[in-house]
Parts: C-alpha cells; structure tokens; sequence
C-alpha cells in the first residue's frame, strides 16, 4: 500500500519550471513536486504521496501521522529508491 507521508519543507527551488521541494521526513530528505500546493512555503508541514505534495497540515497533525505510519511499520519507502539529499546538497 502506497500512503502519503507527512514531512517539512526545507528548501523550494524550481527544476526546469516545476516548483520542487526538499521535504524532510524525520531526518530523511526527499524531492517533492509543490505543483498541487503553489502557496507552500519553508517551514510548511505537507502530505507527500508518490513524490507529489498533495496537501498542507500544521505540525502537530504532521507529527500525530507520521507516528501512526511508524507504528504500523509503513515508512519503509522512505528508505527505499532514490538515495537520501545530504544537508551539503540542500542549496
């Protein structure tokens, strides 16, 4: 099963056109497409499914989640695919 995982923005930058961001999931920081979120800024709290921002949540929400997923073991994805952005990568 494929769920959406909530994580902070912490860089936006834009790649070929598309608004992009690095969004930090518990320490481990993926590529997120802000296209369905043009307002999301630094600091926001997001649900990313398949590489995609799909909603904002406030932090407590976020956090309330993201342990939810833990307990049901289903954050292994994120340490699936692509390797983790070091913070030297993060521009």
């Amino acid at each position: 099963m494929c769920l959406a995982i909530p994580g902070k923005i912490s860089a936006v930058q834009e790649n070929f056109g598309i608004r992009m961001a690095k969004v930090d999931f518990g320490g481990i920081t993926r590529e997120a497409c802000l296209s369905y979120l043009p307002d999301a800024a630094i600091g926001d709290y997001v649900l990313v499914h398949v590489g995609f921002a799909i909603s904002k949540l406030d932090e407590e929400e976020a956090a309330r989640t993201y342990q939810y997923l833990a307990e049901m073991d289903q954050l292994s994805e994120l340490h699936d695919g692509e390797p983790e952005i070091s913070s030297h990568e993060v521009p």
